[in-house]
């Protein structure tokens, strides 16, 4: 039996690292409970929350991102008061360039890690590829510092 699952994150800002990742995968942020397709599900939440009487520092508490074709994993994100302070153990890998190899595919990983940067990601280091068994990735880290690779 399969199951499905969702990725969670520990964040202090929720609702900016869902708007990375959102944007970083092609995502959408999912609308209140009830609301139709919302043009702006954010200020959805706003006056969602705001109607249900949660206080106003309490309404970053948490986020959400899901592919809007409901294929791939759901990512959670929950307001937490400590720091990051070791490696991710588990990290994800942006699939990027699959199918490409040699200079192609660095080209392709370059050009995203650009676009990932603009969004607010880091780059922390380029491996380059080394076949048989290493194609190429750029290591990077999202907003807050948790590390993904470009694959």
């Amino acid at each position: 039996m399969s199951h499905e699952f969702q990725i969670t994150f520990d964040a202090h800002d929720p609702r900016a690292l869902s708007v990375f990742w959102r944007d970083a995968l092609g995502y959408v942020i999912p609308g209140p409970p009830g609301a139709e397709r919302a043009a702006d599900p954010l200020a959805a939440w706003d006056e969602f929350l705001e109607r249900a009487g949660v206080p106003a520092e309490q309404r970053n508490s948490r986020s959400a991102a899901e592919d809007p074709e409901g294929r791939r994993p759901r990512l959670f994100f929950q307001q937490v008061p400590e720091n990051k302070v070791a490696k991710n153990r588990v990290h994800l890998d942006v699939r990027a360039a699959p199918g490409l190899q040699g200079e192609e595919r660095m080209s392709a990983l370059e050009a995203e890690c650009d676009r990932l940067v603009a969004l607010g990601a880091s780059r922390v280091a380029r491996q380059e590829p080394a076949p048989p068994f290493e194609y190429g990735h750029i290591v990077m880290t999202d907003p807050e510092g948790n590390e993904f690779c470009l694959d």
